[in-house]
């Protein structure tokens, strides 16, 4: 028997990344996926490549920050697997710009994807979940969450609003009896894609704030690791999806609104 046998779940941003390998991971365990993304083909390869490898997955296209395409979603997994024990609200986004020069634009994106894209997932996971008799929902901030981090503010904002937002959604299930538990991961410096798209306003802006790997217009993430971690390296996706597995599955039944904290110590 898996870990989350016959259970199934929803895993958002799960075409690449954390995402991807919480996906990959919750099927070799033996849950079925709904893997959701906007990213088309990689979301379906990932699917893909669940299926052949004897699991049960589909991918969905799914923008986090639309209501609408969140009541599709949920109504769709449970019309086509009969429930949901398991919500992964993984999708999220950083940009890395010093606030003075941060655009309303880029704030507010970030808090649609990283913020009210898990409400929307708890929102409409509850009930689902209710209805098959409970379930876990592990919604993913950061080290970012927990303290500060130049160049980083507005990822600082919304992780540190999913952190709170679960413990109180976490009292609320709790209170009501609905037999949810709701709880936070916080990865520190991981090999992702996050890490390698564009530096917003260029490395001239940003240099100074975070290493960048010059003439890439990207973080230099291993010398993040070098200077922060005491552990003195990256960690890895699958690391992040071993803490996941273990707050989706019945071996963490006695956990609601936790903060799980994978980041080589940074936080110690």
């Amino acid at each position: 028997m898996g870990r989350v046998e016959n259970m199934v779940a929803i895993v958002t941003g799960g075409a690449s990344g954390i995402g991807r390998a919480t996906a990959e991971m919750l099927a070799r365990e033996g849950a079925t996926l709904v893997i959701t993304d906007i990213q088309e083909g990689l979301g379906e390869e990932v699917a893909r490549g669940i299926e052949a490898g004897g699991g049960k997955a589909v991918f969905k296209v799914h923008d986090v920050t639309d209501e609408e395409n969140w009541r599709q979603v949920v109504a769709e997994t449970i019309g086509s697997s009969g429930g949901l024990d398991i919500l992964v609200n993984n999708a999220g986004i950083g940009i890395l710009v010093p606030v003075v020069d941060m655009s309303l634009e880029d704030w507010r994106r970030q808090r649609a994807i990283n913020l009210d894209g898990v409400f929307l997932g708890v929102k409409y996971a509850i009930p689902a979940m209710a209805a098959s008799g409970g379930g876990s929902i592990v919604n993913i901030s950061s080290v970012a969450g927990l303290r500060g981090s130049p160049g980083l503010t507005g990822y600082n904002a919304t992780k540190g609003g999913v952190r709170l937002f679960t413990k109180g959604v976490a009292k609320e299930c709790a209170g009501a009896g609905l037999n949810i538990r709701v709880n936070s991961v916080h990865p520190g410096i991981i090999a992702t894609p996050i890490w390698t798209k564009a530096v917003q306003g260029g490395e001239e802006k940003v240099s100074d704030l975070l290493p960048v790997n010059e003439g890439a217009n990207a973080v230099d993430i291993d010398a993040i690791a070098q200077a922060t971690v005491p552990m003195g390296v990256v960690g890895t996706a699958e690391e992040i999806a071993y803490g996941i597995l273990f707050l989706a599955s019945n071996e963490s039944s006695h956990m609601t609104g936790s903060e799980l904290v994978i980041d080589g110590g940074i936080t110690a």
